[in-house]
């Protein structure tokens, strides 16, 4: 299957204020990427100026001078291509650090759709395919979703699915573990009032187990809305309650929550916990799956051993099942 490209997320290793702000830590983790067996790296959308040069493309542009001068870095470390960005409305970039438009309010939809068309750009310049999106905000400010509330959210996506076409870009709609659609039904709502030929789905399996879904019988049932993919394992499950927390993503996400849990997400490997990559990719070669399927370990504390060791298992494991 030879149109499947593997890339890798490389958020795990900006885990510090200082730590990936310099030229040299970005090419030794290009390096790292690709002779671990990945021929591209995904990129996080994220406000935060000089502290995040990675972070838009403006920020790419001023550290390497141009998003062509950041691609022939990446080709100096054998690398293709940017696969990806993932943008969160939520995030703004009108002031650094800013608040983004609430995807829930009708009237956001051209501020996040001009946005979205600025990533768009920058991928179809650097090699990349997807934008993968946060697709609703999280359960603990929303609650279930109203039907007046997914036909806000399916607008707002099928405005900028269409838009970003324009680049070539396909929009893929991502669900985290905290997010107000895996209340109830909701992913399978807005699946629904959404127009598949502008809308696609972007599965993360660890994001999935955590939230008690499991990922090779959703990738099963909608094999035909995927258009990208993300592995990374997991350990422990959130229940609806805990992710209904106040303020989760600092409680829950980044401290741990009331279980003190240490880290959530893991390198796929033959170790693994909560997610059987070998049914899932299984499901993928069944399927005929095309694009580009990134590996992730965004908490990992070692992040050039987790990236080797998700790269053997890569190689000697999974690409076969793809063949």
């Amino acid at each position: 299957m030879t149109d499947v490209r593997w890339a890798y997320a490389i958020n795990q290793w900006d885990t510090n204020i200082d730590s990936f702000v310099r030229k040299r830590e970005h090419e030794r983790a290009f390096k790292t990427v690709s002779i671990s067996g990945f021929s591209g790296v995904e990129l996080t959308a994220v406000s935060f100026g000089a502290w995040e040069p990675l972070g838009t493309p403006q920020q790419i542009a001023d550290l390497y001078g141009s998003l062509e001068g950041f691609r022939e870095v990446l080709a100096s470390c054998a690398l293709d291509a940017v696969s990806s960005y993932v943008y969160d409305p939520a995030v703004g970039f009108e002031v650094e650090m800013g608040r983004g438009p609430d995807p829930l309010d009708p009237e956001s939809v051209g501020e996040i759709t001009r946005t979205a068309r600025w990533f768009a750009d920058a991928l179809r310049r650097l090699g990349g395919s997807v934008l993968v999106v946060r697709a609703a905000p999280s359960a603990w400010q929303t609650g279930p979703l109203s039907d007046e509330q997914i036909g806000v959210l399916a607008n707002l996506w099928n405005t900028v699915g269409d838009a970003i076409a324009a680049d070539g870009i396909a929009l893929g709609l991502h669900v985290d573990f905290l997010s107000a659609l895996r209340l109830g039904d909701g992913i399978h709502r807005l699946l629904a009032a959404t127009d598949p030929a502008k809308v696609g789905l972007a599965i993360d399996t660890a994001e999935y187990a955590i939230s008690g879904i499991d990922p090779v019988a959703f990738y099963r049932r909608y094999a035909d809305r995927v258009v990208h993919v993300q592995l990374k394992d997991a350990r422990e499950t959130v229940d609806e309650a805990e992710a209904s927390t106040p303020h989760a993503e600092q409680f829950i996400r980044t401290e741990g929550g009331a279980r003190k849990i240490l880290r959530w997400f893991y390198e796929p490997s033959d170790e693994r916990a909560l997610v059987d990559f070998e049914g899932f990719v299984g499901a993928l070669a069944e399927h005929g799956y095309r694009g580009w399927i990134v590996v992730e370990s965004d908490q990992s504390p070692h992040p050039a051993e987790s990236t080797m060791v998700a790269g053997w298992y890569v190689q000697k494991v999974l690409q076969p099942l793809l063949a």
